[in-house]
């Protein structure tokens, strides 16, 4: 892949043709300029917002995901406006199953991107979490 760069040009998502592409749906590096909002995000995990955290690990990505889009709008932001973020997954979690949760939920934005397998998190039910950053023009 090569350049591309969203409509407002604050931020400009690239694939150096020096290394790999990737190997999935993110960008190798995002940079900003100009005038911007910066959001971070803490790691959201895939817990309901009646506390409920389901067993399965994708449904806890779909959660996770729905945090994250949640935190995005009270900021008054969007999906496009993802920079970077970093998953920490707990013991299997179906690569399949979470690559087409996450391709569906970013709808061809490929933000800078992170994946860590981790001994655990901060309760024993919590399998999956999304820390993330995010930028908007003024």
């Amino acid at each position: 892949m090569g350049q591309t760069s969203k409509p407002d040009a604050t931020t400009t998502a690239r694939n150096p043709a020096t290394i790999h592409p990737p190997v999935g749906p993110y960008s190798h590096q995002v940079e900003v300029n100009g005038s911007q909002r910066w959001l971070a995000i803490a790691g959201q995990v895939g817990r309901a917002p009646d506390g409920r955290v389901p067993e399965d690990p994708i449904e806890q990505v779909e959660l996770a995901l729905e945090n994250v889009l949640r935190n995005l709008e009270a900021a008054g932001m969007e999906v496009s406006d993802l920079v970077k973020w970093n998953w920490y997954l707990v013991g299997q979690v179906d690569a399949a199953g979470r690559r087409e949760v996450t391709l569906r939920w970013l709808g061809g934005h490929e933000p800078a991107s992170t994946l860590v397998y981790v001994a655990a998190l901060a309760a024993p039910e919590y399998r999956v979490e999304v820390e993330a950053w995010a930028c908007h023009a003024e």
